[in-house]
């Protein structure tokens, strides 16, 4: 509790009138000097109410313990009232810049000495319990952010979770390798970092990325929903079993929105993205909303682009897989329908990055 008042002042005569004024109000602490004030400070930190200091001292004079209390920081705690008879302007001045409350000429009132130490040190109390109000407020703030934090890093890992269970369940369903899946990540992850160097418009960040990477899985989970009759055929598909099997992207984001609020929102946002428009093309000629340009989420774009190439070099029931660099370069040329510019520069630029994937992969072929 801070009911304490320490007067500093080498006249015990000055001492005693300064006491006979404030002693029916607190209890009185006094020092001869600044270095004796300075231990009883350090003691009693928590207990002083205000100090009242003369200037002219021996040993440790009141500004040289203004100065040694202004680099602890102490002055935050309680008012420092100087009272003395010192005439000398600057020198008051330095007081202040220390960071004084008040400045009281002697010989002192005895009512405005009250008046001003009551108010300063209400001041103080009512300061240093908003400080520690703010503290305490501050200190659970943190806590609750540090919970936070952990429950949406464990949220990240559950969509992580749910995304590689539900990628898992399409490549059984299609009978696909794991490398294709694989791939299709690794190329997204290549492609969107370029396109996040070299085109900032489209806003990706690598916190993007990673959610766009992981989403990619699931660019064809509607097709669990497709007959086996016609999503394992090994022949051409009739116009009839092309346009069914073109609804697994219209299937796949109805799966996703149906299951919406199990998931963190990003999430559920990238994924349903990817699900419904990887099959778009940048000129409209695509599928299933025949999305122009950039009406074509930046998700869905980077993953058309990764799928493609990861469909063509891969062996399937319908098709061989093509060589490396003919794959490449039919994706450049507009054989698999025409993707944004920008992403083909990109695409073109990350090609030992790709080939780099790949080979990881073990797809192997010509150089590209």
């Amino acid at each position: 509790m801070r009911n304490k008042v320490l007067i500093v002042d080498d006249s015990k005569f000055n001492r005693q009138v300064l006491k006979n004024i404030l002693e029916e109000d607190y209890e009185i602490l006094e020092a001869e000097n600044g270095r004796e004030a300075l231990v009883i400070i350090e003691e009693r930190m928590k207990e002083i109410a205000a100090v009242l200091l003369d200037i002219v001292m021996p040993e440790v004079n009141g500004v040289t313990l203004l100065k040694m209390l202004n680099e602890k920081d102490y002055l935050n705690e309680f008012p420092v009232l100087v009272v003395t008879s010192e005439q000398d302007v600057e020198l008051v001045a330095e007081c202040f810049d220390y960071g004084i409350s008040d400045f009281i000429r002697k010989p002192v009132n005895t009512d405005f000495v009250k008046q001003r130490v009551q108010k300063l040190v209400d001041l103080y109390l009512q300061k240093n319990e908003f400080k520690e109000r703010l503290e305490r407020q501050t200190f659970t703030l943190r806590n609750q952010y540090k919970l936070l934090q952990q429950q949406a890093d464990q949220l990240k890992k559950s969509n992580e979770r749910m995304i590689d269970v539900l990628g898992t369940v399409v490549e059984y369903r299609n009978m696909e390798e794991r490398s294709h899946l694989t791939m299709v990540k690794g190329f997204t992850e290549i492609l969107a970092n370029h396109m996040m160097q070299d085109y900032p418009e489209y806003g990706l960040t690598e916190e993007k990325i990673k959610i766009i990477v992981s989403a990619s899985v699931l660019h064809d989970v509607g097709k669990v929903m497709i007959p086996d009759a016609i999503l394992l055929k090994p022949g051409k598909l009739t116009g009839e079993e092309f346009e069914y099997m073109k609804s697994h992207s219209i299937r796949g984001y109805d799966m996703i929105e149906s299951i919406k609020e199990l998931w963190e929102e990003d999430y559920v946002k990238c994924s349903m993205e990817i699900t419904r428009s990887h099959h778009e093309k940048y000129d409209g000629g695509g599928y299933p909303d025949g999305l122009k340009g950039d009406e074509i989420p930046i998700s869905a774009q980077l993953v058309s682009v990764a799928d493609c190439y990861a469909a063509l070099i891969s062996e399937s029931v319908y098709k061989d897989a093509i060589p490396l660099d003919e794959a490449f370069n039919m994706i450049l040329q507009g054989e698999c329908g025409v993707f944004s510019y920008k992403l083909l520069e990109c695409f073109r630029k990350a090609k030992e990055e790709l080939k780099e994937v790949a080979k990881a992969c073990g797809i192997t072929g010509e150089e590209i």
